[in-house]
């Protein structure tokens, strides 16, 4: 939708949620902003086709509820929510265990629409990787890991370019004019995939243990605290403040595991990895590098097609981020999901 629909549509879901079932008109009658009624009910059929809204009944009777998940899911103007600074905005500024526990497990994370296209590629990936020898298929992926471990390391603020990931991590050429430590965060990542390939099943169920593995391959040599940290961090950009007891770390991590390991489907499984290891930040660094590799880990084991993040500018990867930490939002992250597995199905395999 464009930008100028969302408020009306943001102003409807504090209405619905306050006051429950109503008719457009009363919806209408309940906004404090003057916007014409037409407007009104046009935005409820788009919010009830994004499955933001459910509609009952028809004609005169017809009444609009909000979707229980719509915090979760409903969209946000990434342009204008970063309008503000970052102690102006109002956000929930501690980790939220009602999130675990309640909210995300109130509807899907997809709406039917996203669901029939993330199927479609994922048969189309599915159907190439049956012509493909297991040399093929290797080939392929290394040529994802490569990107993978490129844009992850990016994103984290590693200076190598892509070609020189590439002599690095097939030919073992260091690049210079670059920190030892850029270059060995780089092997990890590609180690750290190579290693759960080899091993699928390793990541199945996921475990509170498996994660501390998965991240102890990722900081090997880096001089990174492994396992569960045990004081306070910040976060840059935000005023979100993730937890700072250890106890309390892992019970949240724990109870991530069981709510992945619960869900059916393997791109909100994915999704959630990607999203929750993040929030949580169990450790002194490299979170969000655990995550995508656990998120990547996931969609192999499901024979399903792992990404490589090669074309997301890491400003709005981390913006994405900082809604969902904020506002317990996962739309702007959602979108960036969807759009690079499309891209992984079509440029890999």
């Amino acid at each position: 939708m464009g930008r100028n629909r969302l408020p009306i549509r943001q102003d409807i879901a504090e209405v619905l949620k306050a006051f429950g079932q109503m008719s457009s008109a009363e919806v209408h009658e309940k906004l404090a902003s003057p916007v014409a009624y037409a407007t009104v009910k046009r935005a409820l059929q788009d919010m009830v086709v994004q499955e933001e809204v459910h509609k009952y009944g028809n004609g005169r009777g017809t009444l609009y509820a909000l979707n229980p998940s719509f915090t979760l899911t409903g969209p946000i103007d990434v342009e204008a929510y970063f309008d503000e600074d970052d102690f102006d905005r109002e956000i929930i500024d501690t980790f939220n265990f009602d999130l675990l526990q309640n909210i995300i497990d109130q509807g899907s994370l997809f709406t039917q629409k996203e669901l029939r296209l993330l199927e479609i590629h994922s048969q189309r990936f599915k159907q190439n990787i049956q012509q493909l020898h297991q040399s093929e298929f290797k080939t392929e992926f290394e040529r994802l890991a490569i990107d993978l471990s490129w844009k992850s390391s990016q994103i984290e603020g590693n200076t190598y370019s892509l070609l020189e990931t590439e002599l690095l991590l097939k030919q073992q050429m260091t690049a210079s004019g670059k920190t030892k430590d850029e270059a060995v965060m780089l092997l990890n990542h590609k180690d750290a995939l190579d290693f759960l390939l080899d091993h699928p099943n390793f990541i199945e169920p996921l475990k509170v243990r498996v994660l501390e593995d998965v991240h102890s391959m990722l900081i090997k040599e880096l001089g990174v605290q492994r396992n569960i940290r045990n004081r306070r961090v910040g976060i840059s950009g935000t005023m979100y403040k993730p937890l700072d007891n250890e106890h309390q770390i892992r019970e949240a991590l724990q109870a991530m595991c069981d709510l992945i390991n619960q869900r059916d489907n393997v791109w909100e499984k994915a999704l959630l990895a990607l999203l929750l290891i993040s929030y949580i930040q169990p450790f002194d660094d490299g979170n969000k590098r655990t995550g995508r590799i656990v998120s990547n880990a996931i969609l192999m084991y499901h024979r399903d097609c792992p990404l490589s993040f090669r074309t997301i500018d890491p400003i709005a990867y981390k913006k994405a981020l900082l809604i969902f930490y904020e506002r317990n939002n996962l739309s702007a992250f959602k979108k960036i999901f969807i759009e690079q597995y499309q891209f992984a199905v079509e440029h890999y395999f």
